[in-house]
């Protein structure tokens, strides 16, 4: 009964910590500040992020995951230790139980990677599902059925799409797609159009203040500010919706060809069941303007946004803790 149970969505720009019964206790940048000269950890989440791009050389502020699986192992014991006891309240008696959402792609190797360094972090038991699984779950899905239900969770680093039956994936694809691209691609597209030089920041606020996955009927705009690239000086220029869904183009039919190939694998009869229920879209980057509108045109199949698209695999990790016997068909491995 003292057992404390912590659910963690491991993103690549974003770490989310749900507690039952609280609800999301800790939603800050997957970032960590360590110092070059003896390796110390100097911060860890917001306050590691508020130091990017605002260190001397001898600090560097890393994110130690890469589309969801452990880029350095020492950093991630490190930030999962400084999240987990954040969301516990500071000193606890009894070692929580984790349950953490990996890719569903996830190798063995990587799989004893993060159930290691989670329970180094000071885990009683860790516990591991795949991230497709948890969105489903955290967006009220009923993965347990026995019909098809297609989720495509879109993160910072990843799009990975699902379907789902009897509590398991039964076809899947992953494409590098994801909030960082679209903010690459419209960093690219401003300077290339533009002739200005933008920061990822900047690339993110026009994608979230004027950004589209469609053209739209009255198209929006924002002023953004940056450096000139023949002068050297700082310039306001006025970027328009359709400048980033022409930027998003080539990203936005990569992840439409996935989808398709998904689908294409899926199973005659799950394929029905799709076609009736719809997709689903979770992850902070389904937040884009007309993405449902958009993937509903090229699939055919009605598409819809989650409620709180962004929290559902945090969410769905810390419900499938608190109700582990039914989804423990579903769960990867224990320790």
């Amino acid at each position: 009964m003292f057992i404390k149970k912590v659910g963690i969505d491991l993103g690549t720009n974003n770490v989310m910590v749900y507690v039952p019964k609280k609800g999301i206790a800790v939603n800050e940048p997957g970032v960590v500040a360590i110092s070059k000269t003896d390796g110390k950890i100097l911060a860890v989440g917001l306050e590691a992020k508020d130091m990017t791009g605002r260190t001397p050389d001898s600090i560097i502020a890393e994110h130690p995951l890469k589309e969801g699986v452990i880029a350095n192992y020492r950093t991630t014991e490190a930030m999962l230790r400084y999240f987990i006891n954040k969301a516990l309240g500071g000193i606890h008696l009894f070692r929580p139980e984790v349950m953490v959402a990996v890719p569903a792609g996830i190798t063995s190797t990587e799989r004893r990677a993060v159930i290691d360094a989670t329970i180094a972090a000071g885990a009683r038991a860790a516990y591991l599902i795949k991230a497709p699984l948890v969105a489903a779950i955290g967006a009220d899905i009923p993965i347990g059925a026995a019909s098809g239900h297609m989720v495509i969770d879109i993160g910072a680093g990843t799009a990975e799409i699902a379907v789902i039956s009897l509590g398991g994936i039964v076809s899947w694809g992953s494409v590098r797609i994801g909030g960082n691209k679209f903010d690459q691609s419209i960093g690219d597209f401003v300077r290339r159009k533009y002739n200005l030089e933008i920061g990822v920041h900047t690339a993110e606020e026009i994608k979230t203040s004027v950004g589209s996955a469609m053209y739209m009927a009255k198209p929006l705009s924002t002023n953004i500010k940056g450096r000139d690239l023949v002068t050297g000086l700082p310039r306001i220029v006025s970027v328009s919706s359709d400048d980033v869904t022409e930027a998003l183009q080539h990203d936005l039919n990569s992840l439409v060809n996935a989808i398709k190939e998904v689908l294409h694998k899926t199973p005659p009869e799950l394929s029905a069941d799709v076609m009736d229920k719809g997709i689903i879209l979770t992850g902070g980057s389904a937040l884009l303007r007309n993405l449902d509108e958009l993937v509903t045109q090229a699939t055919g199949v009605p598409t819809y946004v989650a409620d709180e698209p962004m929290f559902c695999a945090a969410k769905g990790t810390g419900i499938a803790l608190e109700n582990i016997e039914s989804y423990k068909r579903s769960i990867l491995a224990t320790k």
